[in-house]
């Protein structure tokens, strides 16, 4: 047996928490909205004696790319060549293989301008500075 508009029912609320409502509105037999007896608050019917529903992971990141932009095929690391410690006056070439202190190991995918290089890491490009005066 379902509650009747008017009646006094049993809700959560977001200010007071559990407290007795009054129903306001209903679609078919469920209850859809009721004002708190306390603050007077209209809001959608919560029931105190519902279980929790289980949190969600937090969403990926999502890096912003252009519409219609084709992502470059990812550029082989030269392996004849050493890993090398990121640093800004440290001159890089494409296929070298970067360790970036927060961003890990990467490898330098383009050389866009002077002074600058994208480097891949983990299909996620990003553009630093190299190749500056110390």
């Amino acid at each position: 047996m379902t509650a009747k508009v008017a009646d006094d029912i049993e809700s959560l609320c977001s200010k007071c928490g559990p407290m007795w409502h009054v129903v306001v509105a209903k679609v078919g037999d469920k209850i859809a909205k009721v004002q708190c007896k306390q603050c007077g608050k209209l809001h959608r019917y919560k029931s105190p004696h519902a279980e929790s529903k289980p949190k969600r992971a937090p969403a990926k990141k999502r890096t912003k790319r252009a519409k219609g932009v084709v992502e470059p095929p990812p550029v082989e690391a030269d392996l004849s060549r050493p890993i090398q410690p990121y640093k800004m006056t440290t001159k890089f070439e494409i296929g070298d293989r970067v360790q970036h202190p927060t961003l890990g190991l990467g490898v330098v995918a383009e050389l866009p301008s002077p002074g600058k290089m994208q480097v891949s890491f983990d299909g996620d490009r990003k553009l630093l500075v190299h190749e500056r005066d110390g």
